[in-house]
């Protein structure tokens, strides 16, 4: 019997990238690869030191867990890691964010029961011009 399931999320991925996805480029030290994002974003809440419970919203981007390829090995996000993504209406700035813990709740978390694709959590640390 054939697994629709799969199959399905196979296909939604498919059209994920081709439709509703940017080119970025994941990095992890001097290693880099470009691929397919979907750029989202999760609310989640911190309380400070004193209690106070702060609402606070973070960048997210939704990958093939198959394209995360550093070095020829398929990695899973890592706290520190670099996502770049080209922004204005020319491409003439890159964001830069990075991946990071969601209030104790992991950096990443898998968006289908398979884990075919990734929601990674990032945060805006940089804003470069591109030459």
């Amino acid at each position: 019997m054939a697994d629709l399931l799969g199959q399905a999320v196979a296909w939604l991925d498919g059209q994920r990238q081709a439709h509703l996805s940017r080119q970025v480029v994941y990095q992890r030290g001097d290693e880099s690869v470009e691929l397919a994002a979907t750029p989202s974003s999760t609310a989640y809440e911190v309380a400070d030191d004193l209690g106070a419970v702060v609402q606070a919203k973070a960048m997210d981007f939704i990958v093939a867990a198959d394209a995360l390829v550093l070095g020829g090995q398929a990695v899973k996000p890592q706290p520190g890691d670099r996502i770049r993504l080209p922004a204005g209406a020319f491409g003439e700035k890159v964001l830069v964010f990075e991946v990071l813990d969601l209030a104790g709740a992991g950096h990443f978390r898998p968006c289908d029961p398979e884990g075919r694709m990734l929601r990674i959590h990032a945060k805006q640390v940089d804003e470069e011009d591109v030459p």
